[in-house]
């Protein structure tokens, strides 16, 4: 995936709609929808010095002024079927398939100069969420709403790392509603302004950031039942400046490189489990090496120690990127316009097995957090066929595809209804009947 990094700037407008023009990338990122907009709303407001700390009781929503509300909206009583003596395996499988909450509570950057969240909510494009929006993805057939996050957005500036209290109720309000729906949750630190990516430049500092936002956000949200699951990261995890797999060197570089991700990742299991409560049984997503499917396939990616054993792997899907990301030729490939030849359908059932041996025979499930084809250079037959394809062969394995979505994709989040609802029908069907 390190190899694509240049096709993020090539590709900017492809999901401009809501991430805006000229925005910064992720260096591991071919879901381009990670990066801000550089150009400022024209009001603005300033944002103060600092934020308020996190009480030692969070609020548990957010109501429409911004205020806190006293309302609860855990959803504890979604359904009838009881999930608590599932197995995380299990568990992904009732899920089906899932829909993310993109360029959202992830939205990110500098020119935001607000205290009020709904100005980062709405920052790149989409409209304020509620509680029908959410119902919509339910009413279609989603079984699970991924929720990227990037705390960091109001965050004190004290040096504490604390998260602004404001933004964990909208965001505890929204995974209310979803649960409320029916649906399952998924909720990360996603991009959250690029620090994770210069994370071996201070190791120590970045990892006692890691562990103190982790902790803050599995505290806010222990209360949550099993429905809600904690994902340790987007497709950050993975570093260019330790190791790069096209440099062709594969010794030293690359073991670090495994072992800082792993160390990564074994924090954030120890901080969450470390919270006790509902959290020492939840079940949580584990970041792939920079959710590359062959990265995170490699025998040096290991599953954290867990003593709850609730864990599952989370990797993307966008191959190949010359079809689901470039719209013109690049210096490092041509773009691709058509799926669907023998070739196309072999490497992705090369990679599905991939997956399936690599963890699912071992009985660690797998959930694909974002697959998706966007970019005008081809036909809306081609973007669906290949979505098609990637969710029935992921889903086939027995892992749990989430489409990539965001304001101008699939749903209409102003009408709460889906753009081509036929398509979702078809897209959802054979795991609708599967469940």
């Amino acid at each position: 995936m390190k190899k694509f990094i240049v096709l993020c700037a090539a590709a900017a407008l492809l999901l401009s709609g809501c991430a805006g023009n000229n925005g910064e990338m992720s260096d591991s990122s071919l879901s381009i929808t990670d990066s801000a907009p550089s150009t400022p709303p024209e009001s603005s407001t300033e944002i103060s010095d600092s934020s308020p700390l996190i009480t030692e009781s969070t609020p548990s929503a957010s109501s429409e002024d911004g205020e806190i509300s006293d309302k609860e909206t855990s959803g504890k009583e979604i359904s009838d079927k009881d999930i608590s003596g599932m197995t995380t395996m299990e568990l992904v499988r009732e899920m089906g398939c899932g829909i993310n909450l993109g360029n959202t509570f992830e939205s990110c950057g500098d020119w935001i100069r607000s205290n009020d969240v709904s100005a980062y909510e709405t920052a790149w494009g989409s409209p304020v969420i509620t509680r029908e929006t959410i119902q919509g993805y339910a009413d279609a057939g989603f079984g699970v709403l991924r929720i990227p996050v990037a705390w960091s957005n109001v965050m004190s500036s004290d040096g504490n790392y604390t998260i602004s209290p404001q933004y964990i109720a909208r965001v505890r309000e929204i995974v209310g509603w979803t649960l409320d729906s029916g649906m399952f949750a998924i909720i990360n630190i996603h991009y959250d302004s690029g620090w994770v990516n210069v994370f071996p430049e201070n190791e120590e500092e970045n990892m006692k950031r890691f562990k103190v936002m982790w902790a803050q956000i599995a505290e806010a949200f222990n209360d949550f039942d099993e429905r809600l699951m904690f994902e340790s990261q987007n497709e950050e995890l993975g570093w260019d400046s330790i190791w790069n797999r096209w440099s062709g060197t594969n010794g030293e570089e690359k073991r670090r490189s495994y072992e800082l991700v792993n160390r990564v990742n074994q924090a954030f299991a120890d901080v969450v489990r470390g919270t006790g409560g509902n959290n020492s049984v939840r079940h949580l997503l584990i970041s792939g090496y920079n959710t590359d499917v062959e990265l995170t396939c490699d025998e040096l990616f290991k599953i954290p120690d867990d003593p709850a054993g609730r864990l599952a792997v989370s990797v993307h899907y966008y191959d190949p990127s010359t079809l689901t990301i470039l719209e013109a030729d690049a210096d490092w490939g041509k773009a691709k316009t058509t799926w669907g030849s023998g070739d196309d359908i072999a490497e992705l059932e090369r990679k599905a097995q991939m997956l399936k041996t690599r963890f699912i025979d071992n009985g660690i499930p797998v959930i694909v957090g974002e697959y998706g084809c966007f970019g005008k250079n081809k036909t809306r037959d081609t973007i669906e066929s290949y979505l098609l394809d990637v969710s029935s062969r992921m889903y086939g394995i027995g892992a749990c595809p989430i489409l990539w979505d965001t304001c101008n994709d699939e749903y209409d989040r102003s009408a709460n209804t889906f753009r081509r609802p036929e398509f979702i029908k078809k897209l959802l069907a054979g795991m609708i009947s599967a469940r």
